[in-house]
């Protein structure tokens, strides 16, 4: 019980796959995880709209992000807007990872109201999960530990969700995560053990998918080359995922590194197009490879992840009328790449064809 999935069990599970062609989704009206799923602002009618756009360009996963706040807005209310997405996918054709768990922006999330987006500025509003005062307070755990095991168990059997991705980049930083060298050391201390402890958590409710959590930094050439954060992501995931916006070139050399471990590959955020990670470039060796992918976005809204990330930094509204960084779509359904939405289409329907 609670184990471990084996090598064999991990490629048994990722042949049974279509291969996993997706992105991370957050509405266009949503500025982050709290907007997107509490009571008050929760919106199926766009989730509906803007999910039939990404099955229109043969996309059949999403990587949707919750937030351990939610749980206590209310847990069952909490759930049962969390099956009626995962209804709404499925209508679609789209199966679900769920993120449980994430250190990148505001440290100091708080229900209610969300802040409107800062003009000209990526992900101005994005929160983590969980903030740093329940991370710094182990009197803070209990719930944490309650609200991953009552996801998990509500879902853990559901053909629905695909997988689960229990913290997103553990070791985000300064850049990121905002904060300082020295209080990233210190908050890196305190995610290790609760990164395996949620590990444990998920486990023991015996899920039906395999858990993962991506890494993203460094050279991961040798074992011993990667950080503690790494290592502890690594060592209790299920199958390999990974971030990379790197060229072609790099995605293959990472690709080769982590195969070296021995289980599936899943791409859980990819897709930066000045950077030259384009679906052109990265989805035919995410192929040839056999790598599941989530590019980041899908319609450009109050996240403003079509701007690049130093935007963060350096406010600027020339970015507006730059190539996207991220996204595929305006709000209205219009590509922002005919090409590249025509691709698209014609890379999925080649691998339908082939199964």
């Amino acid at each position: 019980m609670g184990e471990r999935w084996t090598p064999e069990a991990a490629h048994a599970w990722f042949k049974a796959q279509p291969w996993l062609v997706g992105c991370n989704f957050t509405p266009s009206n949503a500025i982050n995880q709290l907007e997107m799923w509490q009571g008050s602002t929760f919106d199926l009618a766009t989730i509906d709209r803007e999910l039939a756009l990404a099955a229109s360009v043969g996309m059949n996963s999403v990587r949707v992000y919750l937030h351990d706040l939610l749980w206590l807005e209310g847990s069952e209310d909490f759930l049962s807007r969390v099956d009626a997405f995962l209804s709404v996918a499925d209508g679609h054709g789209i199966r679900t990872m769920l993120v449980l768990f994430d250190s990148c922006w505001h440290p100091e999330p708080s229900l209610g109201p969300q802040p409107q987006p800062r003009e000209g500025v990526h992900n101005s509003g994005w929160v983590q999960s969980p903030g740093i005062r329940a991370l710094e307070n182990i009197g803070e755990h209990g719930r944490l530990e309650e609200y991953v095991r009552g996801v998990v168990s509500r879902f853990g059997q559901d053909p629905r969700v695909i997988a689960w991705d229990i913290w997103n980049e553990p070791d985000n930083g300064p850049e990121v995560a905002l904060c300082d060298p020295v209080a990233l050391k210190a908050k890196a201390d305190l995610v290790v053990p609760l990164l395996v402890a949620a590990f444990g958590w998920a486990r023991e409710m015996n899920p039906v998918q395999p858990l993962t959590s991506g890494i993203w930094l460094g050279d991961w050439s040798a074992p011993d080359l990667l950080s503690p954060i790494q290592r502890a992501q690594t060592g209790n995931s299920d199958i390999i995922s990974f971030h990379n916006y790197g060229i072609a070139e790099d995605f293959a050399q990472r690709v080769k590194w982590l195969k070296a471990m021995g289980r599936p590959l899943l791409c859980t955020e990819y897709m930066a197009r000045p950077a030259g990670s384009t679906f052109q470039s990265i989805l035919p060796v995410a192929k040839e490879h056999d790598v599941g992918t989530f590019c980041w976005g899908l319609v450009k809204g109050k996240t403003q992840t079509h701007l690049p990330w130093d935007k963060w930094e350096n406010p600027n509204l020339e970015g507006l009328r730059e190539r996207w960084f991220h996204d595929i779509f305006h709000e209205d359904g219009t590509p922002h790449d005919e090409d590249e939405v025509e691709f698209l289409r014609l890379i999925s329907q080649l691998d339908r064809i082939a199964a």
